[in-house]
């Protein structure tokens, strides 16, 4: 029986598609970060083998809520990744805690390395995220709840009710990053010019300029 062109091509992309995922694969037991070297490579180079301890996979951070109060938006995220856990570098995994006062909010913001599930630890939340066709998908949850947000997709949490609650968050990244909207626009560094935003939002410099205010350019 004769074998198509197509065939042959298609079984090459395949061997090639799985030589790549193989690439990829784990070469050693671990790479602990060594936050001390300076050198820049996606992710962090790995510490002497000789010199990693327990402390390396261990962190405390998320046990406790943390103090919501001084927050103007009431919410507090205590990250668990790579710059706190050394042992997660080229493991792909992170968590955190989220942590809301009564009306708290954590306000649309995106990861642009990772998709996040959270589970409600404590209280009520009202979440969402928005489609690239602007769909917002929504829903109220209760403790023990879990919801998923999409990689790379606004998304948000609020917490409407009298009682603080608290989430924890998984990502499929040792470092998801996290990209706020309003900061990002308003508060750029140098910053984005007024026209270009007025024109984009539809409003007068003027208010550009109000906005701008409240969103300090990070130095």
């Amino acid at each position: 029986m004769k074998i198509s062109m197509i065939h042959i091509f298609v079984t090459i992309i395949l061997v090639a598609a799985h030589m790549a995922i193989a690439e990829s694969d784990m070469l050693q037991d671990f790479c602990v970060a060594d936050l001390s070297n300076g050198l820049k490579v996606n992710g962090y180079t790995c510490k002497d083998p000789a010199k990693v301890t327990a402390d390396d996979f261990y962190y405390v951070g998320l046990a406790s809520a943390a103090a919501t109060g001084n927050n103007t938006m009431g919410s507090v995220v205590t990250a668990a990744n790579v710059a706190k856990v050394p042992g997660l570098n080229t493991l792909g995994v992170s968590i955190s805690r989220i942590d809301y006062a009564p009306g708290g909010l954590n306000p649309p913001h995106l990861h642009p390395r990772a998709s996040e599930a959270i589970f409600v630890l404590e209280g009520r939340l009202f979440v969402g995220f928005l489609t690239s066709s602007g769909q917002l998908i929504s829903k109220h949850l209760n403790k023990g709840d879990v919801f998923v947000f999409p990689k790379a997709l606004l998304h948000f949490q609020q917490n409407p009710n009298k009682a603080p609650a608290s989430v924890l968050a998984a990502f499929d990244s040792q470092n998801p990053g996290a990209q706020a909207v309003g900061p990002s626009l308003f508060g750029a560094n140098p910053p984005i010019p007024d026209d270009l935003l007025a024109k984009a939002f539809g409003i007068g410099p003027m208010e550009i300029q109000k906005v701008k205010g409240k969103f300090p350019a990070k130095k």
